[in-house]
């Protein structure tokens, strides 16, 4: 299967000197729940693309699924202010659509905060572009792929 958003996410990824295993679903899986129970892993492991405003500009926040974001927390950490971002903004800052956001490939670099406790896991898994894609990848190589910053987003582990 291809999927040109996915394709880009691949070409990405390998730009960084990943080999990825594109995964593709039966159906979509638009929450961190539904993508934990697709490839039986715990919900922990899915590194969840949620894209934000942050002083009016696009922050993507990649949070276990485990985690809500909590935008209050998470400004006051980072000294600005989150909002929701639309659907056209995310499309606009991701080259994707919402619910498949990959956490690279990407029109330009989008700012990048990365939950914390996704480091207690060996692989953690990320859209690819589409909502029925998947892929594995370790903290250390998303924090190295994406530039991220890591942080508590939760406000409960600071």
């Amino acid at each position: 299967m291809s999927h040109p958003a996915v394709d880009t996410v691949v070409a990405s990824l390998r730009e960084a000197g990943l080999e990825p295993e594109v995964v593709w679903l039966d159906g979509a899986a638009t929450t961190a729940a539904l993508a934990a129970e697709a490839i039986g892993v715990d919900v922990a492991q899915i590194a969840n693309s949620l894209v934000f405003t942050f002083d009016g500009e696009p922050i993507l926040v990649l949070t276990s699924g485990a985690h809500r974001v909590d935008t209050a927390f998470l400004g006051e950490r980072l000294g600005g202010t989150f909002g929701r971002a639309t659907k056209e903004l995310v499309k606009e800052a991701t080259g994707q659509v919402i619910g498949g956001v990959a956490p690279v490939g990407h029109p330009a670099p989008v700012r990048t905060i990365i939950d914390a406790s996704l480091a207690d896991h060996d692989v953690v898994w990320a859209a690819a572009g589409h909502a029925k894609t998947v892929f594995p990848i370790t903290f250390d190589d998303l924090v190295r792929i994406t530039g991220g910053t890591v942080s508590p987003v939760d406000g409960g582990s600071a």
